[in-house]
């Protein structure tokens, strides 16, 4: 065995690896987890992990497809040299990686591939990565015969597509769909939404509409200042489509029902714009303010991807007898039935906080739950001052800085 084999271990092979599959952390359609395994300080005795290494392999989540744990698992649309079939459908791929280093025993790229084929059954495409002195003909093959494909990775760091497998369709499990979600206009990120009040964004899309520029339409009447984080939360919340040539925008169907919605009511999109200037400044929970709107909101933020979760899992705690849980009894209830979707919404992905709050088996530190800068704002602040405005739920969101997740109650305003 060369000498390349021997200088990598797994960690560096699969860091080597996401480095080629998914070179860039501000993709707006990609998204990428490492098993929690590799968040541990040792690989193997006496063998540190690099802190550079395990910089570049975060965020981690312990994310189950195809009946295990892949090392490395995402969403992107790869580049034509990594598949033998460029995309499948309108969605990118879900990619699953099995990476091999050296170890006491030599590079098992038999069990890789093997390992790797078993995630075809809910990946679209999977790998094996090893060095690539280790990799043989003999794997090759089993690999073509299994439609399995090959990196082989050297000792600087290049990745060489030895085997380039085709793309397969597959189920979607709950696992699945968190990476999906992630890596969707809609996914979990630090800014995904920047303001608390379903106001702001419902008037993104009148204004769009209604003749003269949007921003200051959006200024003049009073609705937001904060025009971008407004255009940013209506595209997470599905009511624009922000990926239109040149940086247009485009009304989605969801949106356009809210146009209908102000122009049944009040005649026109600018007409409805004046009575945003009424709910100026006001902190009155927004379906007692304005009831109709305020029901047209709940619609926008029920259509959320999270929020049906959500909501269903509190009606299961409330079931459960659990009738004003805090917001570490809602992230461990919802961690056993939906554990990678769960971390994905309410834990932050930078800063080593996932290695805070995740065993290398994926199992949930409460000690590190009960700190509240391990959460992602745009969930426990915004997205739950949404949910509170609508109806749905009791409270409102609270800033992570400001948080005691034992106090934060997370409960349904009317459970059934």
């Amino acid at each position: 065995m060369s000498s390349a084999a021997r200088s990598l271990s797994e960690p560096q092979v699969l860091a080597h690896t996401k480095r080629r599959l998914f070179p860039s952390a501000d993709e707006s359609t990609a998204y990428a987890v490492t098993d929690t395994q590799f968040s541990r300080a040792e690989w193997l005795p006496g063998r540190p992990i690099d802190p550079a290494v395990r910089d570049c392999l975060a965020p981690f989540n312990h994310v189950e497809i195809g009946g295990g744990y892949p090392d490395l698992v995402g969403v992107r649309t790869l580049e034509s040299d990594l598949l033998a079939v460029e995309r499948l459908g309108d969605e990118p791929p879900l990619v699953a990686v099995e990476a091999k280093g050296e170890t006491d025993g030599g590079v098992d790229t038999q069990l890789g591939i093997v390992q790797a084929y078993d995630r075809l059954h809910e990946a679209n495409a999977a790998y094996l990565a090893a060095p690539a002195s280790s990799i043989s003909e003999t794997d090759r093959t089993l690999a073509r015969e299994l439609n399995v494909g090959v990196l082989g990775v050297s000792s600087t760091g290049d990745v060489a597509v030895l085997e380039a497998p085709r793309v397969v369709g597959n189920r979607t499990t709950t696992e699945a769909r968190a990476l999906r979600f992630q890596a969707s206009a809609q996914g979990v990120a630090d800014r995904s939404f920047g303001l608390n009040h379903p106001k702001n964004y419902l008037g993104y899309p009148l204004a769009h509409y209604a003749p003269g520029e949007t921003a200051a339409l959006l200024t003049e009447y009073n609705v937001v200042s904060a025009v971008a984080d407004a255009r940013r939360g209506a595209a997470f919340l599905g009511l624009i489509e922000t990926d239109v040539g040149s940086g247009g925008v485009e009304l989605t169907s969801l949106g356009a029902e809210v146009v209908r919605f102000a122009n049944a009511r009040r005649g026109s999109a600018e007409a409805a714009l004046e009575e945003f200037e009424d709910w100026y400044r006001s902190r009155k929970r927004f379906v007692d303010l304005a009831p109709e709107w305020g029901q047209l909101a709940r619609r926008v933020v029920f259509a959320y991807p999270a929020t049906e979760l959500l909501v269903s899992e509190l009606q299961h705690m409330h079931e459960d007898g659990i009738a004003e849980p805090s917001l570490v009894d809602v992230v461990e209830y919802l961690h056993e039935l939906h554990p990678s979707f769960t971390v994905e919404l309410f834990v932050r992905g930078t800063d080593g906080v996932r290695s805070r709050v995740l065993t290398e088996t994926g199992t949930l530190r409460r000690s590190a739950l009960e700190d509240g800068s391990v959460y992602h704002s745009p969930t426990v602040f915004q997205l739950k001052a949404m949910l509170y405005h609508t109806g749905i739920v009791s409270t409102r969101g609270t800033e992570p800085h400001r948080l005691d997740p034992l106090e934060d109650v997370w409960a349904l305003r009317e459970p059934v």
